[in-house]
């Protein structure tokens, strides 16, 4: 059965975390969910684990293509595995689950552009990859899932409880603002297998095969 690739953005890393926590209690592997956050990054400040050096580095880039360290706090479940890493083009953000091994092994992110790259190599459309990784830069938290076709509504249903942000129209506001998106993109491009419910929150790529 093909898998798709569920993503959501959220404003607040507090309802992000609280839809990951969501997802696994419905069944979801932690396996297959990622968290990706600028604004949690802050979160590290007073942990431990989290070395004065270790965040000097993400900020500066120099850690890139590398977990940076543990953000250790009480959480369960994914969250407890969140880790600071330097992503290009976006600076240190908090991040674990699947979309990390993506861009911290040998260099992916780097290569490939880096967390616009790694969506759009997980089948989402280049546009909105490229919107993704934006959100994330300015504070925002990006939840993805890669699940079957079958669970997916189940995934889209419970992200979109938790609150998470109009991607259209925050991007229309940061190119008023004079962000610039993805040059020469379609506006109605899609990735691998297309999108459902296009403008919709909570968005499903369809991948072509049993993985993604």
């Amino acid at each position: 059965m093909a898998q798709h690739t569920v993503t959501a953005l959220y404003d607040r890393y507090e309802d992000a975390s609280a839809a990951v926590s969501a997802l696994e209690t419905s069944g979801i592997p932690h396996a297959d969910i990622s968290i990706v956050g600028n604004d949690g990054a802050d979160r590290s400040a007073g942990t431990t684990g989290v070395t004065a050096d270790t965040k000097e580095k993400a900020k500066d880039g120099t850690g890139t293509g590398a977990t940076l360290g543990t953000v250790v706090g009480g959480a369960a479940g994914l969250l407890a595995g969140l880790g600071l890493v330097a992503i290009p083009g976006v600076g240190p953000v908090v991040a674990a689950g699947w979309l990390v091994a993506t861009l911290t092994g040998a260099g992916v992110g780097a290569a490939a552009g880096g967390l616009a790259g790694a969506l759009t190599g997980a089948g989402i459309s280049e546009k909105d990859a490229h919107a993704y990784g934006e959100g994330v830069r300015r504070g925002g938290t990006l939840v993805t899932a890669k699940v079957d076709e079958a669970r997916a509504p189940l995934v889209m249903k419970t992200l979109e409880q938790h609150g998470p942000v109009d991607l259209d129209q925050k991007a229309a506001g940061w190119t008023e603002e004079g962000w610039t998106p993805l040059a020469g993109a379609d506006p109605a491009s899609t990735g691998v297998g297309g999108m459902t419910d296009r403008g919709a929150r909570v968005r499903s790529y369809p991948g072509t095969g049993s993985g993604i």
